[in-house]
């Protein structure tokens, strides 16, 4: 027979290095590093399954969160509009966010839209709106397209 019909005949272990493969017998000794090294991992283990949940919960709470923005948007300009875009504020670590929704009937940007600055908790499924700005039709939300300011946007300069 050739050596490499031997070798498959033996295995996957044996085309690893001597001491990468599995041992007949354990080595003598006190079993002291197979501790340490099944305490790291079962460390390591509890650490990625904490971070897990941390950031599953996480999320599961922003999201809850922007369903409420969408429904206070709605709920303060009096239009069923699915067209309308929550965003996060993600430069600073609050729970301010900002939701932009057409005036009018059409197509999103394509109409004049109203955009609100919600923030606090949710409260029977809604936010408090603080102020908010409007937007002229076919632009994106910069400083410089802002206006009409009301409420906190025009105190916290969200405005020109």
């Amino acid at each position: 027979m050739s050596e490499t019909a031997t070798r498959a005949e033996r295995g996957f272990g044996s085309r690893l290095p001597a001491w990468l493969r599995p041992r007949e017998v354990e080595l003598h000794g006190t079993g002291r590093v197979r501790l340490i090294e099944t305490t790291l991992l079962l460390l390591a283990g509890l650490l990625l399954a904490i971070a897990t949940v941390n950031d599953v919960v996480l999320q599961t709470h922003v999201n809850h969160r922007l369903v409420a923005d969408m429904r206070t948007w709605r709920s303060y300009t009096g239009h069923n509009f699915h067209n309308i875009s929550p965003e996060q504020d993600i430069f600073g670590h609050t729970t301010r966010d900002f939701v932009c929704g057409n005036t009018e009937p059409g197509p999103p940007k394509d109409r004049v839209q109203i955009c609100l600055v919600v923030t606090g908790p949710v409260v029977h499924g809604r936010r408090e709106v603080h102020g908010g700005w409007y937007l002229p039709p076919k632009v994106e939300d910069v400083l410089s397209n802002r206006y009409a300011c009301y409420g906190s946007a025009r105190e916290q300069g969200l405005c020109p």
